[in-house]
């Protein structure tokens, strides 16, 4: 969801700048490993004593929920995701549903029937769960799936649960190299279905 649907980098940086400062982190630094993971984890990652992940990831949740100034939506996104069938995408996010919710309203973006969080999986991204809970969910092998990414946990999520990868650069400040097929925005990606019912991603001027 952000960075691939939405750009919330603005808003995410300033919560967790806040808690960076608040724990004596090097911001700068700190606010480079953020990005696609979820907040329990990503502070987990830190080791800081005295320290509940599960508090301050509570915390982080309910700031950011407080915080969608400059939330919008990735450019060609919303009429990408309305020439798809409602219940042919799954969003898989490492944010909370509350704000994973938030987040999509404050965006323009109208969820898909199947929504996968933070909450429901045990382990987040890098780990493939989150994806092969979301074909799961969708009904079909997660290997006949196409997940677009922008992070480079979620890119590996998306690999070792053998789907397809997309990269969405639009929120990248550097280039990255990658393997994977990439696009800066969906203004020149259309969706076809082909005669089994599954769905075609191409670029319009094929």
């Amino acid at each position: 969801m952000d960075g691939t649907l939405l750009n919330s980098i603005a808003a995410a940086e300033r919560v967790w700048s806040i808690w960076a400062q608040r724990h004596g982190l090097d911001v700068a630094a700190f606010l480079t490993t953020i990005h696609g993971a979820r907040a329990i984890d990503t502070i987990t990652r830190q080791a800081l004593p005295g320290v509940d992940p599960e508090v301050e990831a509570q915390w982080i949740t309910e700031a950011e929920i407080n915080d969608v100034e400059g939330v919008v939506a990735i450019p060609g996104a919303v009429a990408f995701l309305n020439d798809l069938p409602g219940d042919q995408w799954a969003l898989v996010t490492s944010a909370p549903r509350t704000l994973a919710l938030r987040r999509l309203q404050a965006a323009g973006i109208t969820p898909p029937a199947v929504l996968v969080t933070a909450e429901d999986v045990v382990t987040g991204k890098p780990d493939p769960a989150c994806y092969v809970l979301g074909a799961r969910r969708l009904g079909v092998p997660v290997q006949e799936c196409l997940v677009f990414e922008d992070a480079t946990v979620g890119i590996r999520a998306g690999e070792a649960a053998g789907a397809d990868v997309m990269v969405v650069t639009s929120t990248h400040l550097k280039p990255m190299v990658t393997k994977h097929p990439s696009i800066s925005g969906y203004e020149k990606l259309q969706v076809r279905r082909s005669a089994d019912g599954l769905l075609c991603v191409q670029g319009r001027d094929e």
